[in-house]
């Protein structure tokens, strides 16, 4: 092993210079020991007269012991003339492993101190002069992630590496070949060729991993006749299908600097770690425990002596089981796959808050849109507005007034563009939900009082707080300041905001007929707080009827024909700035229910919900 590897496999255990300070009263001795196991325990003794050595040599030799905790205990000093013995018990705290010897330090009465006489098996027992401490490290497979029915999802899945080989040609063909081989793999010829130029003469410089399936599709006939064009097989941790739940199960990778000095001294240079989504939030246990080995060295390079003073053999991790169904989410995948911009849809198991599917579309800007997003959920929120409606003594019978607009403070609200001209004017509060009037639920704002829409929301699950272990964002509903923003929030616009899983979560809760808190990790269940009020079955059995009418005779008839019976509601949330002619662009929901299914549709920008989001879901549902 050469000295360079050897420094990144590896800590080097060095202490750092003894110093005892002037010692007082009784000679000091108990002190100067006292001063000493305190010294020892914060890995630094700068300062202390030490005979017999120096304090570099010290310092070298603790260094990569620095991140874990020891505690040294004094035993019974045994004193002859000037000098002292004491026994010293020390227990480190390896990774969570426990590391317990003992040593001897012997300490002679100079003029003003305590003199700490140095020999390296003071630090552990029998090191000798010449030889330092290594502590190394080899990390067990990374566990498996699970999905239903114990359903491999990642695992160690064949990829190929395809490069550059820099040995197998002349430097002169360096820049040619590279510019060939980034054509022959689609991606940037310039970036690659300089990235190729900066490598070391004997360097294979990876230009792409691909899987065998996605390797057919891309790399062009006549890669392996490019001089210096390799192609090395290899495994990675991957789903099934590149697409596979991408942003939220996540990625594996190389610790980064700021994860390294997060880690305090647990992850090192090198180490393969979660990334982002699962991966990153679950990275603890699914890197599991790795076997560890302290030993004695002496000389550098393949001429190096080591023996062990101590070794823990590695503990493999529990694969991690999710809730996610694979066949709900590859369907997810797949009604997503053409979709331009961010889209997503979430699936959830009412009865359980299992979440089934997240998925976020291929042409995503930003990851975990389906989670964590945030975005106005427009008229999906009238679930909630009901729900506060309701509680006010509404009734689904009860006459309201669609008019073409309502103002509020000056400020004139309308219904979208394509709402239905034979649904205006005195209509039901069950056909204003089912067309989705966003006047004449405004028009009913005076029955409510300041928290009561939020305090619904929270009903359905929708801006609570709650820990799911995951990237995840379940909604917003902060307090109004003023009229309009009032009337903006009981339409979904205004200050509002949900996910996609907030959204599905919502629906859930309708069609549990109780709060949902949706999970993703089986046997977790999320912490979460309780709404004050909770969901009663009466209600919910109200909501479920009016999303079943969304379907039966408004805005989502298109879903009428599907089988179990589908209850939905559909929504447009304006944002943005608007267009040369006026028009702001719209965000496209859909929420729906259908047996024990919960399901919502996001895409970010659309024509309106039922057009954008409506035929994905029903594609989803079918």
């Amino acid at each position: 092993m050469t000295s360079s590897r050897a420094a990144r496999l590896a800590g080097i255990l060095l202490l750092p210079v003894l110093g005892l300070t002037a010692c007082t009263g009784d000679d000091g001795l108990d002190t100067a020991v006292g001063d000493l196991t305190t010294a020892l325990e914060g890995h630094a003794l700068d300062g202390i007269e030490i005979a017999g050595g120096d304090a570099g040599e010290f310092s070298e030799l603790v260094e990569p012991l620095a991140g874990q905790p020891v505690t040294v205990e004094a035993g019974e000093i045994a004193r002859e003339g000037g000098s002292a013995t004491v026994p010293l018990s020390w227990a480190w705290s390896i990774d969570d492993r426990e590391w317990t010897y003992e040593t001897t330090a012997t300490l002679t009465d100079g003029d003003d101190a305590w003199i700490l006489e140095w020999d390296p098996s003071l630090v552990a027992d029998g090191l000798e002069a010449g030889e330092r401490i290594e502590l190394t490290r080899e990390h067990p497979e990374r566990a498996e992630i699970l999905g239903a029915d114990d359903e491999v999802l990642v695992t160690e899945r064949p990829v190929t590496r395809y490069g550059l080989d820099k040995s197998w040609i002349d430097e002169d063909q360096v820049a040619s070949s590279a510019e060939a081989i980034a054509e022959a793999v689609g991606i940037d010829p310039d970036e690659f060729a300089a990235r190729a130029e900066q490598m070391g003469e004997l360097a294979f410089v990876e230009a792409i991993v691909l899987r065998p399936e996605g390797a057919a599709e891309r790399v062009a006939d006549g890669y392996a006749e490019i001089p210096g064009a390799n192609a090395v097989d290899d495994t990675m941790l991957l789903a099934p299908t590149r697409e596979f739940a991408r942003d939220l199960l996540g990625s594996v990778g190389e610790a980064t600097a700021e994860i390294i000095e997060a880690s305090e001294g647990e992850i090192r240079e090198g180490d393969q770690v979660g990334l982002s989504g699962v991966q990153a939030a679950y990275d603890e246990e699914l890197r599991g425990t790795p076997a560890i080995t302290i030993s004695a060295v002496s000389g550098e390079g393949d001429d190096a002596e080591r023996r062990d003073l101590i070794s823990w053999d590695a503990e493999e991790a529990d694969p991690l089981v999710t809730t996610l169904d694979v066949d709900m989410q590859n369907r997810a995948d797949a009604v997503l796959a053409d979709v331009a911009g961010t889209s997503a849809l979430v699936a959830i198991r009412p009865s359980s808050g299992e979440i089934l599917a997240a998925s976020d579309g291929p042409a995503s800007e930003i990851p975990n849109a389906a989670t964590a997003g945030q975005y106005a959920p427009g008229s999906t929120f009238k679930v909630a507005t009901a729900l506060a409606l309701l509680r006010a003594g509404a009734a689904p019978g009860d006459v309201v007034t669609c008019a073409a607009t309502v103002t509020v403070d000056g400020y004139a609200f309308h219904n979208y563009d394509d709402y239905p001209a034979g649904a205006t004017g005195d209509i039901t509060l069950r056909e204003a939900i089912a067309n989705s009037c966003n006047t004449a639920l405004i028009g009913q704002r005076g029955i409510l009082d300041d928290d009561a829409l939020a305090e619904a929301a929270r009903s359905l699950g929708l801006g609570v707080e709650a820990d799911l272990g995951i990237p995840a964002f379940l909604g917003s509903v902060p307090e109004a300041e003023g009229e309009t923003e009032f009337a903006a929030d009981m339409i979904g616009q205004g200050r509002v905001l949900a996910s996609p899983l907030a959204m599905a979560t919502a629906a859930a809760s309708v069609s549990a007929g109780s709060t949902v808190t949706p999970h993703l990790i089986a046997g977790e269940e999320p912490e979460a707080e309780a709404p004050a009020v909770a969901l009663a079955a009466d209600e919910a059995e109200t909501l479920r009827d009016l999303m079943r009418a969304v379907v039966t005779e408004g805005s989502a008839t298109f879903l009428s024909g599907l089988e179990p019976a589908v209850g939905a509601k559909t929504g447009t949330a304006e944002y943005g700035e608007p267009d040369d002619d006026g028009n702001l662009p719209v965000h496209g929901w859909m929420i729906g229910t259908q047996g024990d299914l919960a399901v919502a549709v996001f895409v970010d920008d659309a024509e309106s919900g039922s057009e954008t989001a409506g035929p994905i879901l029903e594609a989803f549902l079918r």
